[in-house]
């Protein structure tokens, strides 16, 4: 069949190719536009999703209209089918697992300060040594020097009282001991 006299197989391909097209777009600039769906209950509107299944559709039909000789409309439903399944584990597998993932590690000097760490390596009254802090992302290991300007011996816990230069000023941490 060919609408607007223009082959179906042609149809698929143009489909393939702008939807291909757009999906790389989005996929590389979707931070820029900050969109995250159509409301709280329409995720499956998401942009990813619909170009997704424009290009499986179409590359799905545009194979079966060039390797098959089935009936348009079977090819049609075959390919809305197949890409409705290869879309919905795509969901479910990829952009759900992301969505619910950590945006970032990343973290600023000035959210050290209160936090305890290990002294790793000995910090001298007048010198450098160097603090390991655990979180739950991983281990941060820093420079430090001591802001009473005591030494702090290796395997000492110390209470990181600021950062200045991407150096931690810290002293020592003394628990607070309970009577229970």
């Amino acid at each position: 069949m060919e609408p607007f006299s223009i082959p179906l197989e042609t149809i698929y391909l143009y489909g393939l190719i702008i939807s291909g097209v757009l999906t790389v777009l989005y996929v590389l600039f979707a931070d820029v536009f900050h969109f995250h769906g159509l409301g709280d209950g329409l995720d499956f509107l998401n942009p990813v999703l619909i170009f997704a299944f424009v290009t499986i559709l179409s590359a799905s039909g545009y194979l079966f209209e060039r390797l098959s000789s089935l009936h348009f409309l079977l090819i049609l439903g075959i390919s809305a089918v197949a890409a409705f399944i290869v879309v919905a584990l795509l969901n479910v597998f990829v952009l759900v697992p992301l969505s619910a993932a950590e945006e970032s590690l990343v973290y600023k000097e000035s959210d050290l300060q209160g936090r305890v760490g290990t002294v790793i390596t000995t910090i001298p009254a007048d010198g450098y040594g160097e603090v390991m802090i655990d979180s739950i992302s991983g281990r941060i290991a820093k420079p430090a020097s001591s802001f009473d300007g005591d030494l702090i011996q290796s395997g000492t816990k110390v209470l990181i009282v600021q950062v200045k230069n991407g150096v931690m000023e810290v002293t020592v941490h003394h628990q607070l001991e309970s009577f229970l």
